[in-house]
């Protein structure tokens, strides 16, 4: 499936405006479901988690702040 650039823009920042917070919420809470565990565990934990919600978004954010490739030339060179 090929979305437009205008479409990945704009789902990319709904992810980070809306997705991400509930997802940090949701981590969080996981870890305090864990429990208090040694400073390094819980470092681990929060580093794999800080990184796990990336993984599948990574082609969503790729190319995101680069101009629109399909955009018309006249209109690429007005925004400089």
């Amino acid at each position: 499936m090929d979305i437009s650039h205008k479409t990945r823009r704009r789902l990319a920042l709904l992810v980070l405006l809306v997705g991400l917070p509930i997802y940090i919420v949701l981590a969080g809470m996981l870890a305090e479901w864990i429990g208090r565990r040694h400073v390094l565990v819980e470092l681990g934990i929060y580093l794999v988690l800080g990184v796990i919600w990336a993984l599948p978004l990574r082609f969503l954010f790729l190319g995101v702040a680069r101009e629109d490739p399909d955009a018309p030339a006249s209109r690429r060179d007005r925004r400089n």
